[in-house]
């Protein structure tokens, strides 16, 4: 059974009041208070985590990553001014962190073979996603869809950004996000339909 979505305008409320929230503790975090900090921090903390390990970035780096971002974040914040929402601004720094990251990854030789990522990766997915059985088998998925396509899936429906947010952090215009997302969409169920009828042929048999 699914459960009935809040109206839009309850809905609605809610987030902005959320975003305002992690807005203001950034705000504030910029003349050192140590509580608004660490509530900016938890409250980004796994969303940030969870961009950079499906934006394509080594599994094995996703806590560097992470880490990374939030360095850079801290270190910057006397910048920050509160034109756009904290988690726009900050999922800006940790794609930054992604593209350095697989630029420096790109210029040195490769450590580990194709069965030890794919080992790397199983063991660090999250399995409490939404929608899937566990991580892994949506990892699957997305490593199906070109890397823009994943980018704009990821923001918008699993970190729950608006289209205009996600647009920001992409660095493309709304309806391009838009497009990508309903392609990326389509294609994920095509997968998912796919993998149904294989599933299903040898139990019919």
């Amino acid at each position: 059974m699914i459960t009935p979505a809040l109206p839009p305008s309850r809905e609605q409320s809610r987030t902005n009041s959320t975003e305002e929230s992690i807005t203001a503790w950034a705000l504030a975090a910029r003349s050192g208070d140590p509580d608004a900090v660490d509530l900016f921090v938890r409250a980004l903390h796994r969303d940030v985590r969870r961009y950079v390990t499906y934006l394509g970035a080594d599994p094995q780096s996703a806590d560097d990553l992470t880490q990374d971002t939030f360095l850079r974040a801290l270190g910057s914040l006397h910048r920050f001014e509160g034109r756009s929402s904290a988690r726009t601004w900050l999922l800006s720094i940790a794609r930054r962190a992604v593209v350095d990251s697989i630029r420096y990854s790109s210029s040195r030789p490769r450590l580990s073979d194709m069965d030890d990522w794919e080992s790397a990766a199983e063991r660090t997915q999250p399995r409490d996603l939404p929608g899937f059985d566990d991580g892994v088998a949506l990892t699957e998925l997305l490593d199906t869809l070109p890397n823009d396509r994943r980018e704009a899936f990821v923001l918008t429906q699993m970190v729950g950004l608006p289209y205009a947010e996600a647009a920001r952090v992409s660095d493309c215009p709304i309806g391009t996000v838009r497009s990508r997302v309903a392609r990326a969409r389509t294609s994920l169920i095509e997968w998912l339909d796919e993998a149904e009828r294989r599933a299903a042929v040898p139990a019919a048999a």
